[in-house]
């Protein structure tokens, strides 16, 4: 009997070779050609042209010509997860759901679909990590012990398909994708060929059906999503959750929407009843002082279309011959010119000091519209003198020295008056052109570069 020969397939492309190299030749990643069996020449045929297929054949039509309908939403009653899929579920739509091992996914996943079911949606629940009873066993702890959502303890490709097309239901969970495999494929659940493929057939089968379908996905040590990138770019939403499993709060974020805003956030806090979703994340991130301290600055930063406000903390003390930048939250290497700028154009020297800046509450801001507040939590720290109270700054700062706006700058003030603060050191072209009721109580400095800034911030002590 011949041998079955051997191909190697990249974990990170998906990219194919004859032989194994150190170094994958699609995408030059080192060590991640793993060994494989070649697919008959029959599954190659039958699969080659899966992509193309995942629509219907239409005939072309000019732009002008086709009705541009709005899409049917199936708000989950989350708010915070109906906020970043961009005001619910979207018929036909395809979801991807990644993060951590325990970080809660599933758990989410059938708090929301229990609460379709109980609208009077139709649902599937397909689960090829759990037995049915182990899934019935977390309902019990969510406080959901009468839940009718149906449960598919399976990880045939086929199998569930043929339940899909039997069932049609409004919206199928499959928990998670690398568990699922088809009898076309030799190759082992998990694996790039099994992950591509299979997704490709779930998603035409609910751009064809009409059925909603979330796939939950695994993640690398990196935080990246397990197998191949493609899988990204074939679903129609791409949603990452986040945050420490020691602390009580989630965050998810939309990476790819289709049918809303990119980067939305939602925030979750974990409970004994499951998540439950946080109406004022701002409180999340801002440290309870009785007093100012010095180091502190409040920020907006803008996830999404929402205002946060967040507090950058800095501390400043006294360095070794190798003075340390350490950030969390922050791009380091961002500090690193924020310091140079600081030095240069406004005379804070901190060649000799550890500076060490934290964004509080384990929130990523990648945003330069926190540079203002770095600096002034910096010279905070270093003078040992708190800003006042009631105290917010936002703005990018350039290596000139000039401070320049910061998108939606008008919305971040409206969120800090709203809060109740009443100092603002903002960019001279985010500030108000006219009274506004929104902004009363809120006194706006406007500055046009970080010298400035600082003798505002001098005056105000």
């Amino acid at each position: 009997m011949a041998k079955d020969k051997s191909i190697f397939t990249c974990t990170e492309c998906g990219g194919t070779s004859a032989r194994w190299m150190g170094k994958c030749p699609s995408c030059n990643a080192w060590n991640t050609l793993i060994e494989g069996s070649t697919e008959p020449a029959a599954v190659k045929n039958r699969f080659g042209s899966v992509h193309a297929s995942l629509a219907p054949t239409s005939e072309v039509l000019p732009l002008s010509a086709i009705e541009a309908a709005d899409f049917d939403r199936h708000p989950t009653g989350i708010d915070e997860l109906d906020r970043v899929l961009g005001g619910g579920m979207v018929e036909g739509g395809v979801v991807l759901i990644g993060g951590d091992p325990g970080i809660g996914k599933s758990t989410l996943l059938l708090q929301a679909v229990d609460a379709l079911q109980r609208s009077g949606m139709s649902t599937l629940y397909v689960t090829g990590e759990e037995s049915g009873a182990q899934v019935a066993m977390r309902s019990r702890r969510l406080g959901m012990p009468d839940s009718q959502v149906p449960v598919l303890p399976e990880i045939q490709l086929e199998k569930i398909l043929h339940t899909l097309q039997a069932r049609k239901p409004g919206i199928a969970i499959i928990d998670s994708i690398q568990t699922v495999y088809s009898d076309q494929l030799t190759s082992a659940p998990g694996s790039v060929a099994q992950v591509r493929e299979c997704a490709a057939h779930l998603t035409r089968a609910a751009k064809s059906t009409g059925t909603t379908i979330v796939l939950v996905g695994h993640v690398t040590k990196e935080g990246a999503l397990a197998g191949p990138r493609v899988l990204e770019h074939m679903v129609d939403t791409v949603l990452y959750f986040e945050g420490d499993t020691h602390s009580n709060f989630r965050l998810i974020r939309a990476i790819k929407n289709r049918f809303g805003a990119v980067n939305e956030i939602g925030v979750f806090a974990m409970t004994e009843k499951g998540l439950k979703g946080v109406s004022n994340p701002s409180a999340i991130f801002l440290s309870q002082h009785s007093e100012p301290v010095p180091g502190s600055c409040v920020m907006v930063t803008l996830e999404g279309t929402r205002p946060l406000l967040v507090e950058i903390q800095a501390l400043v003390d006294s360095g070794g011959p190798s003075p340390r930048r350490l950030s969390v939250g922050l791009d380091r290497d961002r500090l690193a010119m924020l310091l140079a700028v600081l030095h240069r154009h406004a005379g804070v020297a901190c060649m000799d000091q550890d500076v060490f800046v934290n964004a509080v509450g384990g929130v990523r801001i990648s945003e330069p519209a926190a540079d203002l507040a770095v600096m002034l939590a910096i010279t905070s720290s270093l003078r040992g003198k708190p800003l006042p109270k009631g105290f917010i700054a936002f703005g990018e700062v350039g290596l000139a020295g000039e401070v320049r706006p910061a998108p939606r700058g008008q919305d971040r003030l409206k969120e800090a008056a709203k809060l109740g603060y009443t100092v603002a050191v903002v960019p001279k072209a985010n500030a108000p052109k006219k009274s506004d009721k929104a902004f009363e109580g809120l006194t706006i400095h406007p500055v046009e570069r970080i010298e400035e800034a600082m003798q505002v911030v001098r005056g105000l002590d």
